[in-house]
């Protein structure tokens, strides 16, 4: 399992992000609890990760900031002494068709959905080199690999973690560093609650199992790929999509 272990979870404050966190302390690690906006909901999965005898800690981060991130990463190497496991989860959306997306509305996605899975990765892999040995899941997205209306922002990033995962993965195996990414589908979120019944009928139709998936189920995926029992998968995309 992930005894003796430790964990970053970016953006884990709600949603995919809390269900890692979550899962990956029930198997033994301890976890740092990343949020950038809402302090509240990160210090009530820190609570229900210790009421339920594991080891977390919040730590508020702006993955999109270089210099943040590197204070942040560092900070938790020199408190820990080792991160084993870095979930690069944070994300955000602003919809919008093509025509009329705005360049902030562009920027902002691509900056927290892809540069700050760089900036995480580059600064963890130091730590991780050192002690030659480590694990980085990516979460991606469908959206990346097959793109959406009204999401090319969030596809164009969601597929540049596709491929910084790969890269890195070829780069960091000598170190026996593995680097892969987990592309969720149709996910029950805060997001899939707004969309409107008929919307959510349609899209359960292209879904082999007619169903949307849970956070948990993308953790548990997430929670093998940190350990030892997926030692041998690297570079790897694993789509948990129902079978879309």
């Amino acid at each position: 399992m992930l005894e003796g272990k430790v964990a970053i979870v970016t953006g884990a404050s709600r949603g995919i992000g809390a269900a890692i966190a979550k899962k990956l302390s029930k198997n033994g690690a301890t976890v740092i609890v990343n949020y950038c906006g809402s302090a509240e909901a990160a210090k009530k999965v820190e609570e229900e990760i210790i009421d339920c005898g594991g080891e977390a800690v919040a730590v508020k981060c702006d993955v999109s900031n270089y210099e943040e991130c590197k204070n942040f990463i560092d900070g938790i190497y020199k408190e820990y002494g080792q991160i084993d496991i870095l979930v690069n989860n944070a994300g955000v959306t602003r919809d919008g068709l093509l025509m009329g997306m705005s360049e902030e509305d562009f920027d902002t996605v691509i900056n927290t959905n892809l540069k700050g899975v760089f900036n995480c990765m580059r600064f963890v892999s130091r730590y991780m080199i050192k002690k030659k040995k480590g694990s980085i899941v990516n979460i991606s997205s469908v959206s990346g690999v097959i793109g959406n209306p009204g999401q090319a922002n969030y596809s164009a990033s969601k597929a540049g973690v596709i491929g910084i995962t790969k890269s890195a993965a070829k780069e960091l195996a000598p170190r026996s560093i593995r680097v892969n990414a987990v592309a969720p589908g149709f996910v029950e979120s805060d997001m899939t609650d707004k969309l409107s019944d008929e919307v959510k009928e349609k899209a359960k139709k292209v879904i082999s199992l007619g169903r949307f998936g849970k956070a948990e189920e993308i953790a548990s995926v997430v929670s093998f790929l940190a350990g030892d029992e997926s030692s041998y998968l690297t570079g790897q995309v694993l789509k948990v999509d129902g079978g879309m």
